[in-house]
């Protein structure tokens, strides 16, 4: 069987950051409640300095599941918006589809919470519809290693390709020369250790 990489594009790519909602959250057990939502934030962070279309969504935010993380509505202020009234899965919102569409975009970078349904579902559905589809997995959670691989497997089965948010990064940056001092504050802000890293850099440098 031959293999083809397809790899990441910034020009044809959007990301679309699904229920990461303050009560959703409190379920996620499968990373740290700092490391989780901190590469949340690495993942959004990494989509702005990219300045890839990104799409907000939550599910049924008047019940349980709560308002959307508000670290990503600041970040992305202008970024479509789309409330859903009860669609378990975001593909069923014909709002959230249209901003899918609009973005122009084949390639689409998701990540949310829960793995297994808010993530799995609108991946499943977006590949069903032609869409290459990315999913980063540290930026999402659910409630144990076992419900998380078997949405990993799931996915994974239908042609998702698994990704972290450090590496989403690295494929959209492709060369170091395109950029040091701004990939290195992205990397620094999120990830202790490069931010040693780079500070041991910079002191080489000058």
């Amino acid at each position: 069987m031959s293999f083809k990489y397809r790899r990441l594009d910034k020009d044809n790519a959007a990301v679309l950051l699904v229920d990461h909602q303050s009560g959703l959250c409190n379920i996620v057990h499968d990373a740290s409640p700092d490391d989780f939502k901190n590469n949340v934030l690495a993942c959004a962070a990494s989509a702005k300095y990219f300045n890839l279309p990104t799409i907000l969504t939550t599910s049924f935010e008047d019940g349980p599941n709560g308002p959307l993380v508000p670290e990503l509505k600041e970040m992305f202020p202008d970024a479509p918006y789309i409330a859903r009234p009860g669609q378990i899965n975001a593909w069923d919102n014909e709002d959230f589809v249209k901003a899918v569409k609009d973005t122009g975009k084949k390639q689409l970078i998701i990540a949310g919470v829960v793995t297994e349904v808010c993530v799995a579902f609108p991946a499943l559905s977006a590949v069903e519809e032609g869409y290459e589809v990315f999913v980063v997995a540290d930026a999402s959670g659910t409630f144990n290693k076992m419900t998380r691989e078997a949405a990993w497997l799931r996915m994974q089965a239908a042609g998702v390709q698994m990704m972290t948010w450090f590496g989403m990064a690295c494929e959209l940056h492709r060369d170091w020369r395109n950029d040091i001092e701004g990939l290195g504050q992205l990397f620094s802000n999120h990830l202790p250790s490069y931010r040693n890293l780079i500070t041991s850099y910079s002191a080489l440098a000058t």
